[in-house]
């Protein structure tokens, strides 16, 4: 992850529906699903002093679960290597994970600067999933692409990798960390690594 409000670099409430169709529509819709969480990030950026950042990781945490599969991307930036962790390590090691990646959010868009979300569009891929482009417009600052691909559960589209700059994989970019750490210790180190980093961000 990176910080959006001052830095170069970067990673990444709903909106009111007008009637019960209207939300069903809208959660089904990859695009509404990645414009809701942009709206929660700019109302916690715009509180980001008054919250801190143990006040936006408990209020990004329904926004996390409602966006992103967690335990799917888990299991991307883990890579070959999940098929051989035994059921309960594969528990932990996604609750450590969400945890981790939600208190990546909460520590990195730490404040406001007038920074504001737009969609650019959305592409159907050959498998079924989809792109939804976006960019991070920044005051003073280059815009910075963000694409979210989404993909099709039980509970709708959700999120199962972001493209940084438009192109580079943030699950990619973590696995031969993550692999490297499975290697020294197996699933219990890269579980006790995650959290011992998200208790480091909570501290603010």
């Amino acid at each position: 992850m990176h910080d959006f409000r001052p830095s170069r670099r970067l990673l990444l409430g709903a909106l009111a529906a007008a009637a019960p169709g209207v939300a069903l529509a809208q959660a089904a819709d990859p695009r509404a699903v990645v414009e809701r969480f942009h709206a929660t990030l700019i109302e916690m950026m715009r509180n980001a002093g008054q919250l801190g950042v143990r006040g936006r990781y408990e209020r990004l945490r329904p926004a996390m679960e409602a966006t992103f599969d967690l335990p799917a991307m888990t299991r991307i930036a883990v890579g070959p290597a999940w098929s051989g962790i035994a059921p309960d390590q594969q528990a932990k090691l996604v609750q450590a994970f969400s945890d981790w990646t939600t208190a990546n959010y909460a520590s990195q868009f730490k404040g406001y600067s007038g920074e504001s979300f737009a969609t650019q569009g959305e592409q159907t891929l050959q498998n079924g999933d989809r792109l939804v482009r976006t960019v991070l417009n920044r005051v003073s600052d280059a815009p910075v692409q963000l694409n979210y691909l989404m993909r099709q559960g039980s509970a709708g589209y959700r999120v199962v990798d972001v493209y940084l700059t438009g192109t580079i994989s943030e699950l990619a970019s973590r696995r031969s960390e993550f692999t490297a750490l499975l290697r020294d210790g197996g699933a219990e180190r890269l579980v006790s690594d995650l959290q011992r980093r998200t208790a480091t961000m909570l501290q603010g």
